[in-house]
């Protein structure tokens, strides 16, 4: 199982270190053909006017490409916000991989970032997830297929639409390896159906 994780900007080191850790090959993906061959792709935390600038007028279309063919994609904050239906605050282009909208910057500057706690329901039982927000989007709006998997505050801050997964929050500055597992499994079983 191969799983890259877009290393233009923000701290794509950190997810390749927690994938790493699951025993899986790991690959940085600064070209678009090198999104080819792998079975998922991790679109990391950053600014998403920056990483949009970086990505060039040939990523987008890589990225679809990618989406179109079933493979898992995981975007958190910056990510969540590229891989977004729909941008506000201000408004921006977006890739439009999941039916949300997302609200830039919407719990506070970098100074208001924080960390805290929050069950999560992964499958028959429930775990306590280590949530960093930096900057963080809000989900404000969620479209039919999409289910919220965790919950902050009563709004959603992980959720899921087919093959595409997306936090508000980094999982990667933690030691805890639960979303990128999550994650994992969700390539996995991609690559079974497949």
């Amino acid at each position: 199982m191969r799983i890259g994780v877009l290393a233009l900007q923000g701290d794509f080191a950190a997810h390749a270190q927690a994938l790493a850790r699951l025993g899986v090959d790991v690959r940085e993906v600064r070209r678009p053909r090198e999104v080819e061959p792998l079975d998922g792709l991790i679109i990391p935390g950053g600014e998403s006017t920056a990483l949009l600038k970086l990505m060039g007028d040939e990523f987008p279309p890589a990225l679809r490409a990618f989406h179109r063919s079933d493979r898992p994609i995981y975007g958190t904050c910056a990510g969540l916000i590229l891989v977004a239906h729909e941008v506000v605050n201000p408004r921006q282009p977006s890739l439009g991989l999941i039916d949300l909208t997302a609200e830039r910057n919407a719990y506070g500057r970098q100074r208001e970032s924080f960390e805290t706690e929050a069950l999560w329901r992964v499958d028959d039982h429930s775990v306590l997830l280590r949530m960093v927000f930096i900057r963080a989007p809000r989900i404000v709006r969620l479209g039919p297929g999409v289910t919220t998997l965790a919950t902050y505050r009563d709004e959603p801050v992980l959720a899921r639409e087919g093959t595409v997964l997306v936090s508000t929050f980094h999982p990667e500055l933690t030691q805890d390896l639960t979303v990128h597992r999550y994650f994992a499994g969700m390539v996995e079983e991609a690559r079974r159906v497949a």
